[in-house]
């Protein structure tokens, strides 16, 4: 069935917009009249095309990507309508209306319209596998077979809320210092730029050599005044060139194999991409997917090349009859704590259990780390910035001095 998008006037004269699917534009224009909504204008939309979540860094699709927490919502509110008593097909037609997203209201229009016309719904979400995951389809796909689609959505809803909170948590710690970082590389960019040329510029009348630390520092000074231009091309180019390179092969293993070497970050890095792995696969195996199908859906979004490499060698292992844990553990790469645990967990029977529980320390050790770093990088960044001011005010006092002792 056609989607139209619509802009209209309702009942007190005041405009509004959506989305509406009919026959065709005159039943759209009816169906509107109906609800009480005065149609303006009217026209079809475009079938949305599936979009590649890997290599598309498109300004469009960037745009046109929908926001994890919009899914969230989405999945929490159908999976209340569905265990409600509402149908699929009308549990969707409720939530396209309370959509705020104009470009996720047209996806959920024409999944319902792809079900509609025969199709399962975890076949009508893989048409649109930039906003929707393969845990997600999966996990659908899985439901829909046992018939727990409203538990697995409420347990999908979990996941993504538990992933969001967790990065903003991340993200707020990390608020403060990059707001130091960046005032405070402004703050002496006005002092070299604008600042320091004034002040030096009486030594130029000096006839005495001026000491090191003065000469470097007019150095400085009109080398950014002259070429502070250069620092963004030097910054735009790094970034073509990370960008492009992370898109290959070799690239991207390269990144992560250094990500994971990294003093410190390496180890946040794995215990992330291990919380990721054990959420993940606990929560595919909870809800009926085999051991082997949920270590290749896994493997897609682990987020580091070098452990999706190690769990594409561990399906292998597993498929030839070797434990989870045996198999992780010759990979070398998954912590012992994460082997020793799921080694317990295949034994007493209660593997799904005890990949949730690894999956919430490890997460709980990452933001406890993260705090913590942060609270040490505050004052690293105070004292940085207090010596290159320290150093920029010394540069200025010495031919001060030096100018005394010769007056004396």
């Amino acid at each position: 069935m056609p989607v139209f998008e619509y802009t209209a006037l309702d009942n007190r004269g005041k405009t509004t917009s959506g989305i509406v699917d009919a026959d065709g534009a005159q039943a759209a224009r009816q169906k509107l009249r109906t609800s009480g909504i005065f149609p303006v204008s009217i026209k079809e939309t475009e079938e949305a095309a599936p979009k590649k979540a890997s290599g598309d860094f498109s300004l469009s699709a960037r745009l046109s990507r929908i926001k994890p927490v919009e899914i969230a919502m989405m999945t929490r509110q159908l999976a209340t309508l569905i265990g409600a008593g509402f149908p699929l097909v009308s549990a969707l037609d409720a939530l396209v209306p309370q959509t705020k997203s104009h470009g996720f209201k047209r996806i959920l229009a024409q999944i319902k319209d792809l079900i509609v016309e025969g199709n399962s719904f975890a076949r009508a979400l893989s048409n649109y596998p930039g906003q929707f995951s393969p845990l997600y389809i999966n996990m659908v796909r899985a439901a829909e077979t046992s018939g727990t689609l409203e538990i697995v959505l409420e347990r999908l809803a979990d996941i993504a809320e538990k992933q969001e909170a967790l990065k903003n948590r991340i993200q707020t710690a990390l608020a403060y210092p990059i707001f130091m970082l960046i005032i405070g590389t402004a703050v002496l960019f006005v002092l070299l730029i604008y600042i320091v040329p004034s002040i030096t510029s009486i030594f130029s009348e000096m006839n005495q050599v001026l000491p090191a630390p003065t000469r470097f520092l007019i150095f400085l000074s009109a080398f950014f005044k002259t070429y502070w231009w250069g620092l963004f091309i030097i910054i735009a180019v790094v970034a073509v060139f990370s960008n492009r390179f992370k898109k290959t092969e070799k690239g991207r293993y390269w990144i992560d194999k250094t990500m994971l070497l990294l003093p410190g970050v390496g180890v946040l890095v794995k215990k992330l991409s291990v919380a990721r792995f054990a959420r993940t696969l606990g929560s595919l195996l909870e809800n009926g997917v085999s051991m082997l199908i949920a270590l290749d859906i896994v493997k897609n979004i682990a987020g580091n090349s070098l452990i999706s490499d190690a769990v594409e060698t561990t399906a292998i292992e597993v498929g030839k009859g070797q434990g989870l844990g045996d198999a992780l553990s010759g990979s070398g790469i998954f912590p012992q704590l994460s082997i020793q645990m799921i080694q317990v967990g295949e034994q007493s029977g209660q593997l799904e259990t005890m990949l949730t529980k690894i999956s919430d320390i490890f997460e709980n050790e990452v933001e406890t780390t993260i705090l913590r770093l942060t609270s040490y990088l505050e004052p690293v960044m105070i004292l940085v910035m207090g010596s290159v001011v320290g150093f920029i005010v010394l540069s200025i006092c010495l031919p001060i001095f030096e100018m005394n002792q010769l007056i004396r």
